[in-house]
């Protein structure tokens, strides 16, 4: 994914790529300071979902807009972030032993319906 204003320096050879998405109902600024040479910074408006590539050691700054500032209000590790193919593995403990895990058990079904109720609701007056 190419990087519009800024690419990633060089000498960073790890890169990876990330998803942040804006849960809020304000606008945000994304920002990754922690890297030497490079600059990364986003506004990232209420509902929207930002994909950017970043080092593995980034840390995405979040600063939530007010009226005429901005609030940091949320550092995360760009790595929480990644997304692909190799993080939708699941990820298992090499010292748990898998194989006694029945995994053709079925999950018990929960009843979700709603009993209808025939009562007239009665007035508070």
């Amino acid at each position: 994914m190419a990087q519009i204003l800024d690419p990633i320096p060089p000498e960073q050879s790890e890169k990876i790529l990330c998803c942040y998405v804006n849960a809020t109902s304000k606008i945000q600024i994304a920002r990754i300071s922690n890297i030497a040479n490079w600059y990364f910074e986003r506004v990232v408006f209420p509902g929207q979902r930002l994909v950017f590539e970043a080092p593995l050691e980034g840390k995405l700054e979040i600063h939530t807009g007010m009226m005429a500032s901005a609030i940091l209000s949320d550092t995360i590790n760009c790595e929480r972030l990644a997304i692909g193919e190799e993080n939708n593995e699941l990820k298992t403990d090499p010292k748990i032993n898998t194989s006694s895990i029945n995994k053709t058990e079925k999950l018990q079904t929960i009843n979700t319906k709603s009993r209808e109720s025939k009562r007239p609701l009665n007035s508070l007056a």
